[in-house]
């Protein structure tokens, strides 16, 4: 019996960021999650913050195995490693609700790799990715205080929203067709 490896489950795809970073990005897998959890510790705290909306020092389990088992389709969690070191330097995440109307989008890119086009290049990626599934929109929740992602999010033709009930929370919104 022949076994399938992560390489033939997970294709890279190869993308370059606006300062010239290559990126090589494939779907997560459960073998990732030791990688992940050495990635998020090189993500800011503040970073984690505004990602999980709760302050945590380092991901358990708990908190990584939901990037790391997904069904591939109504939930897609990507890697993005820099194809010069073979480092994990971002994750992204798009969750769907039931009736494949909406995703919620999530972006982490490692500290010393902010400004670099990483995210832009995140953000379309899940932007494509929402289109393929027929989506009509995406969403991310973020903190009022994250303005590099509303920012980046509203340059990317999100709208924001407040959140009912959350003062600290707005919605960025971006409608597809």
């Amino acid at each position: 019996m022949t076994r399938t490896t992560l390489a033939e489950l997970a294709p890279m795809t190869q993308m370059t960021t606006r300062d010239g970073t290559v990126l090589s990005v494939r779907a997560a897998f459960a073998e990732d999650e030791a990688a992940l959890a050495d990635f998020f510790d090189k993500v800011s705290a503040e970073d984690r913050r505004f990602r999980f909306l709760t302050a945590v020092q380092h991901l358990e389990h708990e908190q990584l195995q939901p990037l790391t088992h997904v069904d591939h389709w109504r939930t897609e969690s990507f890697v993005a490693f820099d194809a010069a070191s073979g480092e994990i330097v971002a994750s992204a995440m798009l969750a769907c609700d039931a009736k494949m109307d909406t995703g919620e989008i999530a972006i982490s890119v490692r500290s010393d790799y902010r400004g670099r086009g990483v995210g832009w290049t995140m953000l379309d990626l899940l932007a494509d990715e929402a289109c393929k599934r027929g989506l009509n929109r995406v969403i991310s929740i973020e903190d009022r205080d994250n303005h590099a992602a509303i920012e980046l999010e509203r340059e990317k033709g999100f709208e924001a929203h407040g959140v009912e009930g959350d003062p600290h929370l707005v919605m960025l919104e971006k409608r597809f067709g």
